[in-house]
């Protein structure tokens, strides 16, 4: 397993220097939601057609990869559909051309109960249509366990309705936890080859039921436990600090915590094998 960190951790850093940091840190990935101060990535200045082959080129002079782009997209409001469509379409084709294997989505909520069926069938239809704008391309669409969707009741009817070699999942830990606890196996169990790509942070559970993210191992999130599973199914991915800096400003600054991501998870990792 390897190592990134996303760009939400560090919303401040210009794209030259999130790549000096993690060149420096001996990160292998990044994983891009956002850069130099442009959320909507295929407008983001690395990324603009005139710069694609000089941003490749740096990555590879570095030994670094794009792990995935992280997009907004989501379809469980049928009047956002065709404008997050659109929107999946470019990542798609900015994917595509700088060689990077995943788009991040979301499936995100569930706005009626008694109407999960009428949901589950709008995010369905958009996955679907994304798979096939792919095509032959080498990018896959990759739903996030975020918002309603760590229920594995809920994302099992999208897996199956969607059914696509071109689709998968991205598995936040936290999210996960925080539906489930701490006994994560019938997760990943179920989940297995679908994971292609993991979010890791930390959160505590306070007694009111609410949960705060908190430094990696300050925390309740069991990331030794959830690695270790990892390494069970054979997983070979990204293990990727997803610290929310960009939300959540008042979180530990990145010069703190990207560098201690790396250290920690070498403990984890040794751990685990």
């Amino acid at each position: 397993m390897k190592l990134s960190f996303s760009t939400l951790s560090c919303p401040d850093w210009s794209w030259s220097r999130v790549l000096d940091e993690a060149q420096c840190l001996g990160y292998a990935g990044v994983e891009v939601r956002g850069a130099d101060g442009e959320m909507y990535l295929p407008k983001a200045r690395p990324f603009l057609p005139e710069h694609i082959e000089a941003t490749k080129a740096d990555l590879v002079r570095r030994g670094l990869v794009i792990t995935d782009l992280g997009s907004s997209v989501s379809f469980h409001d049928p009047a956002n559909r065709d404008a997050f469509l659109q929107e999946g379409k470019d990542y798609i084709d900015l994917a595509a051309a700088l060689g990077v294997p995943y788009v991040r989505v979301f499936g995100d909520r569930v706005p009626d109960r008694a109407k999960t069926d009428e949901t589950i069938a709008l995010l369905v239809d958009g996955y679907r249509e994304l798979c096939a704008y792919i095509g032959d391309r080498d990018v896959m669409i990759l739903q996030e366990t975020h918002g309603d969707f760590p229920d594995m009741d809920l994302l099992r009817p999208v897996l199956e309705g969607v059914d696509h070699p071109k689709f998968g999942l991205l598995w936040d830990v936290a999210h996960v936890f925080r539906i489930y606890g701490r006994d994560l196996a019938p997760f990943v169990a179920w989940a297995g080859s679908r994971i292609r790509h993991v979010h890791l942070k930390d959160m505590r559970r306070e007694p009111d039921g609410t949960f705060t993210l908190c430094g990696l191992g300050e925390g309740d999130v069991p990331v030794a436990e959830a690695v270790g599973l990892l390494r069970g199914i054979g997983y070979d991915g990204f293990l990727s600090l997803e610290w929310e800096k960009k939300w959540v400003p008042h979180l530990a600054e990145p010069e703190i915590v990207v560098p201690c991501y790396v250290e920690y998870m070498k403990g984890i990792l040794a751990q685990s094998r």
